[in-house]
Parts: structure tokens; C-alpha cells; sequence
């Protein structure tokens, strides 16, 4: 994941720490720390977090039922259980 200060550098665009970008539902789907930590998050209509990634390329995607349960999980280390309910 590219880090949005290193855009922002490229681009002689002048910001400062924290970098928070919220979505119209005012849900974190950016967040970059003065440290190098960077953070990236989807969710989905019922506002559970369905993807979080970080800037040294962990990352893990989720799926939920009707009632917000977890029903599926998988890293990017290999790591997976439940049951994949999207084919996204």
C-alpha cells in the first residue's frame, strides 16, 4: 500500500499528521500516523469493517450475516476460516 504523505509529497501538497480520510458515513477509510504507519478499511452497507490493510502489506478480509456475525475471515498470511458468502 502506497502511503497517501508520499502522494501527498510527489504532488507538493502540504498536510500534517494524523492524515484521516472518513467516508459519508464518517467510518475511517484512511489513517496515516507521523511514525510511517499507514492504514486503509472498507465496510460494508451495515457499516462492519470487511477489509483492513496496513502499510507493511498485512492485510484481512471479513464477511458478516443479517445479524452482523462474523461468518468469514482470510489474511494475507494464509490464515482463513468460515464461509465465503461474496464472490468479490
Amino acid at each position: 500500500m502506497k502511503k497517501l504523505s508520499e502522494t501527498y509529497k510527489e504532488l507538493g501538497i502540504a498536510f500534517t499528521f494524523p492524515i484521516e480520510i472518513k467516508d459519508a458515513n464518517a467510518k475511517v477509510t484512511y489513517y496515516e500516523t507521523s511514525n510511517g504507519n499507514g492504514y486503509r478499511y472498507e465496510y460494508d452497507e451495515c457499516g462492519n469493517q470487511t477489509y483492513h490493510e496496513t502499510s507493511d502489506d498485512f492485510w484481512y478480509r471479513c464477511e458478516y450475516d443479517e445479524q452482523g456475525n462474523e461468518t468469514y475471515y482470510e489474511d494475507g498470511d494464509g490464515c482463513q476460516f468460515g464461509t465465503k458468502l461474496n464472490n468479490n
